[in-house]
C-alpha cells in the first residue's frame, strides 16, 4: 500500500466516524432540545478540543471537536453530575419523566438508522452502478450442482422477492438462509424459460467460519470472458520487480491464454515463490516478464501476491450485458432505502444471535482496521460506493447501540423499562454493576474485533 492509499484511507476513516458519531449525537441533542432539557455541550471526538464554540443565545451550549475522533457524547444538565441552578431544576434530564429520557436515548440509534435509509436512498437517486446475477460455473457435488443451476442461469427472485443486482443477490441469499435453510431461486435460463430451483442449505454452515459465503453453496457468478488489465502496481511488490506497469495488458502467463481476472489470480496464488512468465502487452509493443510472486499467509496457507490491482478489459457487448445503472425516483428510492436499511439491520441481528450460539464464527467480527479499510476502499471507488458503506456502518451502529448492553443507549433503554414496570427507578448500585458488566463486555468485543483485524494482516 502506497503512502497515497494509507492517507486515503486514514482520511476516509476519521470522515466515517465523524460523520457517524455527529448523525448519533445529534439525534440524542435534538430530540432533547425539543423535549425542554439543558444541553451544556455537544462534542464530537475526545481529548484536547481542536475547536470550540459556545452559542450566543438560550442555553449558550458549547460545541466542541476533540482530537481523538472514537466517539461523541451530548453533555445535559444533571443534577448527579454537579450542582443545578434552581430555576433550571425542571429542565434537568434526571428530573424528567422516564418517558422523555427513553426518547433521548432511543434517538440516538434512530438517527443512525434514517441516515442509512437516505444515504441508500440518496445513492439510487444519483444512480447505482450494478452488475446482473448471472450464474457462473456450479462446483459438483454442491448444493447448487444438486439443485440443478446452469450456467447463465439470471436470478429473478429469492423465495419470491425480487432482486436484480448482484449484491441484492448476496445480501438476499444470506438473509433467507438466517431465516431457513430451504431457499427458493427463481430464475431464467438460457432458453429464456423461468424456472425455480431449491437450494438445500440444510447441511452448509456458511457462517461457520471467515470467508466467501456464495463459494459454500457451489455458485459462482458468471464473468465474461475478458482480459486482465493492471490498474495499480503496488511499491515493492512482486510486480514493481518485474517492472510490471499500469495499463499493462496480461495476456498469457506460462503460455497459459489470460482469459479472466479470476483465473490469473488463482494461479499467481499457486506459484507462491516460483517463478511465473507474463506475456504483456504495452501500448503496441507485447513483450514478456517474468514475475516472482511474494509468499503470504492466508487461512492457514501460503499463497502468492503480485501486489497490483487488476481490471476486466470487457468488450461492449459483456458490458452492456453484465452491468447497468440502478436509477429510482424519490418516492421509490425513499422505498429501497427503507427496505434496504431494514433487511440488513435484521440480517445483523440473525448474525449476532448466531454469534451467540456458537453456529457462527467469531472471526467474522470485524473492528476499527478493517471498517478503515474498506472505508478507503470505498472512497477510492467513488461517491455512490462510499455512500453506501457509509449506511451499512451506520445501520450496524444503531443495531449494537440498541443491544440490552450496559454503558450502550440499549442498556440505559432496558433500565427505563425496569422503572416502567416497577414504577421507581434501578438502584444506583444496581446501575453501577451494570456498567462494569457493560464495560467488560464491551472491552471484550473489542479485544475480538481488534484481534480479528490484525490476523486479517498478519495471517
Amino acid at each position: 500500500m502506497n503512502i497515497l492509499n494509507i492517507l486515503l484511507t486514514i482520511l476516509s476513516f476519521v470522515v466515517t466516524i465523524g460523520i457517524l458519531v455527529a448523525v448519533h449525537e445529534f439525534g440524542h441533542f435534538w430530540v432533547a432540545r425539543k423535549l425542554g432539557i439543558k444541553v451544556l455541550r455537544f462534542a464530537i471526538g475526545f481529548g484536547t478540543p481542536l475547536w470550540t464554540y459556545t452559542s450566543k443565545k438560550g442555553d449558550k451550549t458549547e460545541y466542541t471537536l476533540a482530537a481523538i475522533p472514537f466517539g461523541g457524547y451530548v453533555k445535559m444538565l444533571d443534577e448527579r453530575e454537579g450542582d443545578v441552578p434552581k430555576e433550571d431544576v425542571d429542565r434537568a434530564f434526571n428530573r424528567q419523566p422516564v418517558w422523555k429520557r427513553f426518547l433521548v436515548v432511543l434517538a440516538g440509534p434512530v438517527f443512525n438508522f434514517i441516515f442509512a435509509i437516505a444515504a441508500f436512498a440518496l445513492t439510487y437517486m444519483i444512480g447505482m452502478n450494478a452488475v446482473r446475477p448471472y450464474i457462473g460455473t456450479v462446483a459438483v457435488d454442491t448444493p447448487a450442482a444438486v439443485a440443478g443451476f446452469q450456467e447463465k442461469d439470471q436470478v429473478l427472485a429469492i423465495n419470491g422477492i425480487k432482486t436484480d443486482s448482484l449484491s441484492s443477490v448476496r445480501l438476499l441469499l444470506l438473509n433467507e438462509y438466517l431465516e431457513s435453510p430451504q431457499i427458493d431461486i427463481k430464475v431464467k435460463t438460457t432458453a429464456n424459460d423461468e424456472v425455480v430451483r431449491h437450494l438445500d442449505l440444510s447441511s452448509v454452515k456458511l457462517l461457520a467460519e471467515e470467508g466467501n459465503h456464495m463459494e459454500k453453496t457451489g455458485i459462482n457468478f458468471w464473468h465474461p470472458p475478458h482480459v486482465p488489465i493492471i490498474m495499480n502496481v503496488l511499491a515493492d511488490s512482486a510486480a514493481a520487480e518485474a517492472r510490471l506497469e499500469e495499463k499493462d495488458v496480461i495476456l498469457s502467463y506460462d503460455n497459459i491464454p489470460a482469459t479472466s481476472v479470476e483465473t490469473l489470480t488463482q494461479y499467481i496464488q499457486q506459484h507462491a515463490g516460483k517463478t511465473v512468465t507474463l506475456m504483456v502487452k504495452r501500448g503496441d509493443t507485447e513483450k514478456a516478464l517474468h514475475i516472482t510472486p511474494k509468499p503470504s499467509q492466508r487461512d492457514g496457507k501460503t499463497i502468492g501476491l503480485m501486489g497490483v490491482h487488476l481490471a476486466k478489459q470487457l468488450t461492449d457487448k459483456d458490458k452492456n450485458d453484465l452491468f447497468f445503472i440502478h436509477h429510482a425516483s424519490f418516492g421509490e428510492a425513499l422505498s429501497r432505502g427503507a427496505i434496504e436499511t431494514w433487511r440488513m439491520s435484521m440480517m445483523t441481528l440473525k448474525v449476532m444471535g448466531r454469534l451467540i450460539t456458537g453456529e457462527a464464527s467469531l472471526k467474522n467480527i470485524s473492528g476499527p482496521i478493517t471498517i478503515a479499510k474498506y472505508a478507503g476502499i470505498s472512497a477510492s471507488i467513488g461517491f455512490t460506493v462510499y455512500l453506501s458503506f457509509l449506511a451499512v456502518i451506520s445501520l450496524s451502529l444503531g443495531v449494537l447501540n440498541l443491544l440490552p448492553i450496559p454503558m450502550l443507549d440499549g442498556g440505559h433503554l432496558f433500565y427505563y423499562i425496569i422503572e416502567i414496570i416497577k414504577g421507581s427507578p434501578v438502584s444506583a448500585k444496581f446501575e453501577s454493576m451494570g456498567a462494569q458488566v457493560g464495560m467488560v463486555m464491551v472491552g471484550m468485543l473489542m479485544v475480538i474485533a481488534v484481534y480479528n483485524d490484525v490476523m486479517r494482516i498478519v495471517g
